[in-house]
């Protein structure tokens, strides 16, 4: 009589659960280092002592400190929405905008959702791309992502009305860009005192004015 023999697949999808929790646990402690500490300051041996894991766990899960910084973006950015990706559920929510009105909505929603989650992260980020190679092209490489992520959200533009001045998609995803950037977030709402609503009805009527 053969052998009964049981299937590895439950013990292959035990282990990649793991491996995902092992993961959120080490960006969660890089986040918290990193925000208390700051980038220079906070090194991979503190993240794997305060995470409970082996060093080389660290760089097999996520990689090394630039590519934990980008992770702990990364998770910022989706905040509740995880584990789905920014790029996931932004093109779920421009679907679901009937009219021009609505996807300038969402697009204000999301800056000021994203900002709030985010600021803190990016502060660290500005800070350490002025010593850290990698961190430099981290930011820079992000700078380029959300700008040409802004295309879709100008081409949904187009298609529910906006656009009729006879700008460019591409010219409308830098007009995206430049009003919803971080820094524009910083200065108005942490420096100059603006409150989170104040800035999203500007940045509503800015991009009413710049897309219509």
């Amino acid at each position: 009589m053969p052998e009964k023999t049981t299937s590895s697949a439950p013990r292959a999808t035990r282990r990649t659960a793991q491996a995902a929790d092992t993961r959120l646990h080490i960006v969660a402690t890089a986040r918290r280092l990193f925000l208390a500490n700051g980038y220079v300051r906070t090194t991979i041996e503190g993240i794997a002592v305060e995470s409970g894991v082996a060093v080389q766990t660290v760089y097999n899960s996520v990689g090394n400190k630039a590519a934990l910084l980008s992770a702990v973006l990364d998770a910022a950015a989706s905040g509740p929405n995880a584990p789905a990706q920014v790029l996931e559920f932004m093109r779920e929510r421009t679907r679901q905008a009937l009219d021009l009105d609505a996807v300038l909505a969402v697009l204000a929603d999301w800056f000021v959702e994203v900002h709030q989650r985010t600021g803190a992260v990016l502060g660290v980020i500005a800070q350490a791309a002025a010593v850290d190679t990698d961190v430099a092209k981290l930011e820079k490489a992000r700078a380029l992502q959300r700008l040409t992520r802004y295309h879709e959200a100008a081409a949904a533009v187009r298609e529910l009305g906006g656009l009729t001045s006879g700008m460019s998609d591409e010219d409308a995803a830098a007009a995206i860009w430049s009003l919803g950037h971080p820094q524009a977030y910083r200065t108005l709402v942490n420096d100059a005192g603006w409150t989170p609503e104040a800035y999203r009805e500007w940045i509503l009527r800015a991009l009413a004015a710049a897309l219509a």
